[in-house]
């Protein structure tokens, strides 16, 4: 059974949510104080975004423990552990979905693990901005 689409009001609701709670006084972003619920309904917002904006099941991107998403046209994956895989924490994937942190700072800085040479999604993010 396939999964409801989260209305886009709800999901930048969660996002502007997230934001506003964010701690930048160290110069970054910092793990917001927002409910689970929300925090979980922004990722998974953003990664709904995410796969529109590239479908396919080339790369599988892992927020765990609120979803994961397959997407970049190519081989799709079926079995096991797919070849091309990112992961990163929520609050990390809510910078990266908003553009409050660059791709290449996060993978630089190992707040993201990205394996697989399709496994990189510079060229797609931000998925949302503010309004």
């Amino acid at each position: 059974m396939a999964k409801a689409r989260i209305a886009d009001e709800e999901g930048r609701a969660a996002v502007e949510a997230w934001r506003a709670q964010q701690n930048t006084a160290h110069g970054g972003v910092g793990e917001a104080s927002v409910d689970r619920a929300t925090l979980a309904l922004a990722v998974r917002w953003t990664l709904q975004l995410l796969a529109e904006r590239a479908p396919g099941g080339t790369v599988e991107v892992r927020v765990p423990p609120f979803g994961a998403v397959q997407v970049i046209e190519g081989p799709r994956h079926t079995r096991g552990t797919p070849p091309n895989v990112i992961e990163t924490d929520a609050h990390t994937w809510l910078a990266l979905a908003t553009g409050a942190e660059p791709w290449a700072a996060a993978r630089d800085t190992g707040r993201v693990h990205a394996s697989g040479q399709r496994a990189d999604l510079g060229t797609l993010l931000p998925v949302v901005r503010p309004r």
